[in-house]
C-alpha cells in the first residue's frame, strides 16, 4: 500500500516543474517514504530513487528521506536490509539538494543524546563531507555550521581519563576525533592548494577556529598515554599532533602562535577570531603550550635559541590559566607544564623583577589553593613541591618578596608553616655563607613582623593556628639560640628582662 501510495504521489509530482510543488506534496512524499522504510519496501524504494524520471523529484524532495533511514540505521544494527539502507543514503547524498541536505543533515546529529552522539557522527561524517564539497557557494559558512554542530554535541561526551577508559572509549570520542581528522582533511589540503582564492581565506578561517575548539575540547581536559612505546597508539596524541600540523599547513605555525598571544595585534587577522571570549582563547593557548613543552609535540618545530627563563616567563600565564580550573584533569596539566619550565633553570636565577609580572605571583597563590583545597592527596603534595621548587629557583629579594606575599595572602596555618620553616633555612643559609641583607638586618625585622604575631591577638585560636605558632616559636628559639652575633636584630623586636 505505502509503495502504491508514493508511486502515486511520484506520478502526479512527474508532470509538475519543480516550482510548482507545494508543500503539500513534500508532506505526502515524506510520509509514504517512510511508510515504505518502516514497512521494509527497500528494494522498491531504491528503484524509485534511481529512476531517472524522478531526478527533479528525488532531488527536490528526497533529502526529507535522510532521516528515517539513519534512525534504521541507527537502531536496527541487525536488520538484514542494512545494506539497502547504506545504498538509500548514498544515492540521497548524491542526488538531493545539497544545501537542504546540509541542514538535515546537521539537524539529525543535533537530534541524539548519550552513546548515540558518537553514533551518528560517525555514521553521518563521510556524507557530511561529500555534501559540502558539492556546495558552489559560502563553503567556509557550511564547514564552520557543520564543525560548530559537531563541537556542540562531541562536547557533551564525557572524556576518557584512565589508559582503560581510552582503549574501551564507550562514548566513541576518541574514534570521533580521529574520524573529524579524515572529515577536515580535504579542506585543509583546499586551502593549502589554492591560496590566492578569497573565499579559502574565509575557509582559513574556519579552520583555525576549528584548530582553537579542538585544543579547548577535549585536548585541554584529555589525558595522554604515558608509555613511550604507546605514543602512536594514543588517540588524543594522533589528535593533537594532526590539529597542530593542520595549523601549519594553512600558515599559522604554533610558534608563530603562541608567542605572539597577548600581544595588542596577534599574527591572525580574523575578526571573529579576536572576538572570541579571552577565556576560551586562554583555554586554547595553554593546552597547545603544555601539548609542546610537556607532551613534546613538534617541539623540534621551536627555535633552539630560546632562553629557560624566557620559556619559562613565556609559561607562567598559561600554568596561571590551568591552575585557575577546578577540574584535576586541567589544573594536574599547570602542575606539569610548571615543573618542566622549573627543572630547566638553576636555583637562585630567577630575579626578583619576575615578580612584577602578574602571573609569577598568581601562580604560587594558585599553588596553595590545591594544596589546601585540592581532595586527592597526590596532587596536593606535588603542589607542594612545585611550590618549593619555585621558592629554590628565586633570587633572595625574590624569595623575600614572595614570602611576604603568601603570608599576608594564604590564610592557612599549615602554608604559613611551610612558609616559616622556609624563611629559617633562607637565614640559615645568611649566618652560614655569606651574610645576606633580605635574611638579616632591618629587612628581616620587617619579615618577622609578620612571622611572629598572632593572626587575631588575644582571641586566635590556638589549636587552629598550631602549625604556624609552632613553626613561629621554632623560628625564635633557633635566633635566639644560634644567633650570638645578633645579625639578624631580633633581639630589637623584645625588651629582656634578665634575672640574676
Amino acid at each position: 500500500m505505502a509503495v502504491e501510495e508514493l508511486q502515486s504521489i511520484i506520478k502526479r509530482c512527474q508532470i509538475l516543474e519543480e516550482h510548482d510543488f507545494k508543500e503539500e506534496d513534500f508532506g505526502l512524499f515524506q510520509l509514504a517514504g517512510q511508510r515504505c522504510i518502516e514497512e521494509g519496501h527497500t528494494d522498491q524504494l531504491i528503484a524509485i530513487i534511481q529512476n531517472e524520471k524522478n531526478k527533479v523529484i528525488i532531488k527536490t524532495m528526497g533529502w526529507n528521506l535522510v532521516g528515517p533511514v539513519v534512525r534504521c540505521l541507527l537502531w536496527n544494527d541487525k536488520d538484514d536490509k542494512r545494506k539497502d539502507y547504506f545504498l538509500m543514503l548514498d544515492l540521497l547524498v548524491k542526488l538531493c539538494n545539497p544545501k537542504e541536505l546540509l541542514l538535515g543533515l546537521l539537524e539529525l546529529i543535533e537530534e541524539p543524546s548519550g552513546k548515540q552522539i558518537s553514533q551518528i557522527i560517525l555514521l553521518l561524517l563521510q556524507p557530511l563531507q561529500t555534501v559540502i564539497q558539492k556546495l558552489r557557494n559560502n563553503k567556509a559558512y557550511s564547514v564552520g555550521l557543520a564543525w560548530s554542530t559537531l563541537w556542540s554535541q562531541l562536547s557533551l561526551l564525557p572524556v576518557p581519563y584512565s589508559k582503560e577508559q581510552i582503549q574501551t572509549d564507550d562514548y566513541g570520542l576518541c574514534q570521533c576525533c580521529k574520524a573529524l581528522i579524515e572529515f577536515t582533511k580535504p579542506f585543509v589540503e583546499e586551502v593549502m592548494n589554492d591560496k590566492e582564492n578569497k573565499e579559502n581565506e574565509k575557509l582559513k578561517d574556519e579552520l583555525l577556529k576549528f584548530c582553537f575548539k579542538s585544543l579547548k575540547c577535549p585536548l585541554l581536559t584529555a589525558q595522554f598515554l604515558e608509555q613511550s612505546e604507546e605514543a602512536g597508539s594514543d588517540p588524543f596524541r594522533c589528535f593533537a599532533s594532526e590539529i597542530i600540523g593542520f595549523l601549519s599547513a594553512i600558515g599559522h605555525p604554533f610558534p608563530k602562535i603562541i608567542f605572539n598571544h597577548g600581544r595588542k595585534k596577534r599574527t591572525w587577522d580574523y575578526l571573529e577570531v579576536e572576538e572570541e571570549e579571552d577565556k576560551q582563547l586562554a583555554d586554547s593557548m595553554a593546552s597547545l603550550a603544555y601539548l609542546v613543552f610537556v607532551q613534546g609535540i613538534s617541539i623540534d618545530q621551536l627555535p633552539m635559541v630560546l632562553s629557560p627563563s624566557y620559556l619559562l616567563q613565556f609559561n607562567m600565564g598559561h600554568i596561571e590559566v590551568f591552575l585557575q580550573r577546578t577540574e584535576e584533569s586541567v589544573f594536574s596539566k599547570g602542575l606539569e607544564l610548571l615543573e618542566n619550565g622549573l627543572l630547566r633553570i638553576e636555583d637562585n636565577s630567577i630575579l626578583y623583577q619576575y615578580l612584577e609580572i602578574k602571573s609569577f605571583l598568581t601562580v604560587p597563590q594558585g599553588l596553595v589553593k590545591v594544596m589546601t583545597l585540592c581532595p586527592i592527596e597526590t596532587l596536593r603534595k606535588k603542589s607542594l613541591a612545585m611550590l618549593q621548587l619555585y621558592i629554590n629557583k628565586l633570587d633572595s629579594q625574590g624569595k623575600y618578596t614572595l614570602f611576604r606575599c603568601l603570608l599576608n595572602t594564604s590564610n592557612h596555618s599549615g602554608v604559613e608553616a611551610f612558609i616559616i620553616q622556609n624563611i629559617k633555612n633562607q637565614i640559615d643559609l645568611s649566618f652560614k655563607k655569606t651574610k645576606n641583607k633580605w635574611f638579616t638586618g632591618p629587612q628581616l625585622i620587617s619579615l618577622l613582623d609578620l612571622v611572629l604575631f598572632l593572626p587575631e591577638g588575644a582571641e586566635t585560636d590556638l589549636l587552629q593556628n598550631s602549625d604556624r605558632i609552632m613553626a613561629s616559636l621554632n623560628l625564635l628559639r633557633y635566633l635566639v639560640i644560634k644567633d650570638n652575633e645578633n645579625n639578624s636584630q631580633v633581639s630589637e623586636l623584645f625588651e629582656k628582662e634578665r634575672m640574676y
